[in-house]
């Protein structure tokens, strides 16, 4: 018995150096689902940058002065015939801009997936302008006939906008490709000018009353009017060194207002991660 005993104390010490000598493999102490992970940087945490924008304003002036022509032709026989405030006069605008600004958000990370809120904004020059007009002869069953012009200008300049995202992307290695929308407030200048004029020839009317010229304008100019919309897009960011990162990104906005815009940024940032 006692040497049975000392043979299975000398195994048991045995199989003890053995393991001892054996290598710290990986799946021994659970990080193979480690070596899974694509991400070598920490997004986690504030972080604050500048960046240059270049892009397209898009402007519908279609019907932009239409409620102010309406209102110098209300009550009269022209309009309530014709509708002369409704007339295709102008239409769309495509005119380019460039601006600056900066932004600053927080990140949270789970192994790869990085999601975010920020703040961005941007100071420039995005906007345009048309000028349109119509004319039209017609006779009204008072008698009268018309010669009628309608001319109308419209011009919209933004000069801040703002967006409070969210954003969702996916770390790999330095780099962090992300998808983001939100809501979007700006600041802009409105003025739009509608203007009707011509005359009015009845020869059967009384002599004072056969020809009869008319010329009526109005002009309603809104500055440092707030707008507001909604905003999506897409960028990238690389992490060059001790949190300093490059950012590059593409963003619709989408602005609801007497003049129907959007603008489509292209932007190059620099930013700090904390």
């Amino acid at each position: 018995m006692r040497r049975l005993l000392l043979v299975a104390v000398m195994c048991g010490a045995a199989n003890v150096a053995q393991a001892a000598d054996m290598p710290d493999l990986p799946f021994l102490r659970g990080s193979f689902s480690d070596g899974l992970s694509t991400s070598t940087v920490n997004w986690q945490g504030g972080y604050i940058g500048g960046h240059a924008a270049y892009g397209t304003s898009n402007m519908n002036f279609a019907s932009s002065t239409r409620t102010i022509a309406a209102r110098l032709l209300d009550g009269t026989e022209m309009e309530q015939v014709q509708r002369i405030s409704e007339w295709p006069i102008m239409g769309k605008v495509s005119a380019h801009g460039e601006g600056f600004g900066g932004f600053v958000g927080y990140n949270f990370q789970w192994t790869d997936v990085v999601v975010g809120v920020e703040l961005n904004y941007t100071h420039g020059k995005f906007g345009g302008s048309q000028t349109g007009s119509m004319s039209r002869i017609f006779t009204l069953p008072s008698g009268y006939t018309d010669s009628v012009t309608y001319q109308g200008t419209a011009r919209m300049n933004i000069s801040d906008m703002g967006t409070l995202r969210v954003r969702g992307g996916y770390a790999y290695g330095s780099f962090l490709p992300y998808m983001f929308a939100g809501i979007a407030l700006g600041q802009a200048d409105i003025i739009r000018t509608a203007r009707v004029f011509g005359t009015q020839v009845n020869p059967a009317a009384a002599p004072v009353f056969q020809n009869i010229p008319f010329d009526v304008s109005a002009t309603d100019a809104q500055y440092s009017h707030l707008i507001y919309g909604y905003s999506f897009g897409i960028g990238t960011e690389v992490m060059l060194i001790s949190g300093l990162f490059l950012r590059a990104e593409w963003e619709y906005v989408r602005f609801a207002s007497s003049v129907d815009t959007s603008i489509n940024t292209v932007r190059a940032g620099l930013g700090y991660k904390f």
